[in-house]
């Protein structure tokens, strides 16, 4: 079931709107996402690429995953964050533009339905937290010049788990280099989030608190989403808290 976020909790966004959902649970009978270019994003840990993928596998539509186990810069980051923390940031932020200008920013991808595991604002939000100050200033410079010959995507969605809980998700899919993250560095990523969020006024955020649901192991519960996911909503964020 989906239950009303308390209003001292929401976030404003630029346009002053707040987001309220309250529906009964249903299956999704959906033969097409309602969205052309949907974005899952999250934390880390909050199974934001699983959730990409069943939904693309299950509409069949085109996929653009995070190739960030390619960068040779993570695991070192995770050893010695501020004497990588530079090069880490400026191959990913090299490495997302580059995938999305191939697979998304030509205009013929729309011919077919497109998730997507991220978004390049992604790249600012980590920089912010692990960049030196002059070091940002740059990399601010770069995104700058870059960002704007991307698509925005039609609908936001960003995953919410606590973050003892995005600790219990990083032990159990047990990638060596993320056993030692620091929970302040999660929660400055979540900070940065809604950061983000709130300078947002030309797209629909829908934020998912998924605490208390597993939408990969339960059925009933991806439907949920699926069903939240294909709604209608106006530019700004619109908060759901989902119950089992």
């Amino acid at each position: 079931m989906f239950i009303l976020h308390p209003m001292n909790l929401f976030e404003k966004t630029g346009n002053g709107k707040f987001g309220i959902i309250i529906r009964i649970k249903k299956k999704a009978l959906q033969q097409r996402l309602k969205y052309d270019y949907i974005v899952i994003e999250g934390n880390i840990g909050t199974g934001k690429t699983s959730l990409a993928t069943k939904i693309a596998d299950e509409f069949n539509t085109k996929i653009v995953l995070e190739r960030f186990a390619d960068n040779p810069f993570l695991p070192l980051f995770y050893e010695n964050s501020q004497r990588y923390a530079f090069p880490l940031e400026l191959s990913f932020l090299a490495d997302r533009y580059q995938q999305l200008n191939d697979e998304i920013a030509s205009r013929e991808l729309f011919q077919q339905q497109t998730v997507s595991d991220y978004i390049l604002s992604k790249s600012l939000i980590f920089a912010s937290i692990t960049l030196k100050d002059a070091e940002f200033q740059l990399y601010q410079r770069l995104f700058q010049i870059i960002n704007p010959h991307l698509p925005k995507p039609d609908l936001l969605v960003y995953l919410h788990k606590d973050v003892k809980n995005l600790k219990s998700n990083i032990r159990k899919r047990g990638r060596d280099y993320e056993q030692n993250i620091a929970d302040d560095y999660l929660f400055s990523l979540e900070k940065g989030y809604w950061e983000f969020f709130k300078q947002q006024s030309g797209i629909p955020i829908l934020v998912l608190d998924t605490n208390q649901v597993d939408f990969i192991e339960n059925q009933s519960d991806y439907d949920e989403i699926l069903d939240l996911i294909n709604t209608s909503y106006e530019p700004g964020i619109h908060r759901v808290i989902l119950r089992t």
